[in-house]
């Protein structure tokens, strides 16, 4: 059985189909790459499977649990955390103060004061500015705060949204190894992502979404030569 099974999800804003019958999965120990034109409907997904948007119809099972069926507050402590697009991080509190934010579902001080120091070891200029309000730090350094507060719920899963957006070359190259460490390290990954070739670059399997519907999947290194997604996507 899949890690995470969307299967058939219909979502809807206003009278608006945003997802039309959308399926797929992802197993265990994966990074699964969702790509597709702004406004296909990825970000969607994302806040379908963790209970932001409701979906009409279909089912979310998350190690065999319908999420839909979950209020979205209780999703975090199932092992599923989400990195934002946009980052939002908490301006007026400090890196350190962000960090523990992502550990609110946890009560185990010890376990979460190795979690930080984790987030430390990857993440060093966290450490460097930890006293330092989330608001003065440049978007590359909040990007890194969303994605270590996100780990430091120890979730199983990882959703991340458009974690490159707006960030110089160099440090999209340093988001996608931290990426792949993140999945090195046992946890899974679903990276939704405008770079389709960075994407695809690190993922297992990818899925293309185009005006709510999956039209193609695959593994990432048969989209990476698909002609159609090369000439989409890829800009080549």
């Amino acid at each position: 059985m899949a890690m995470l099974e969307v299967k058939n999800i219909q979502v809807y804003y206003g009278v608006i189909q945003a997802i039309k019958n959308a399926s797929f999965e992802v197993n265990q120990g994966e990074v699964i790459a969702l790509i597709g034109a702004n406004g296909a409907g990825k970000t969607t997904i994302l806040h379908t499977i963790t209970g932001l948007i409701p979906a009409k119809s279909g089912e979310v099972l998350y190690e065999g649990t319908d999420l839909l069926k979950i209020p979205a507050h209780k999703i975090v402590s199932l092992g599923i955390a989400h990195v934002p697009e946009g980052r939002h991080v908490f301006s007026q509190l400090t890196v350190y103060e962000n960090l523990l934010m992502g550990a609110y579902t946890r009560t185990d001080k010890a376990e979460i004061e190795e979690t930080l120091e984790n987030v430390y070891k990857r993440f060093p200029r966290l450490k460097e500015r930890k006293g330092q309000y989330a608001g003065t730090l440049s978007g590359g350094e909040q990007q890194m705060l969303a994605m270590g507060r996100a780990l430091m719920s120890k979730p199983k899963i990882v959703l991340m949204d458009e974690p490159s957006m707006g960030l110089s070359p160099i440090l999209v190259e340093e988001v996608f190894d931290i990426i792949q460490s993140i999945s090195k390290s046992g946890t899974t990954v679903l990276l939704v992502e405008q770079n389709a070739k960075k994407a695809l670059s690190i993922a297992d399997r990818a899925y293309v979404l185009e005006t709510g519907n999956i039209v193609l999947e695959g593994s990432a290194d048969k989209l990476l030569n698909d002609e159609s997604v090369k000439k989409a996507y890829l800009g080549e």
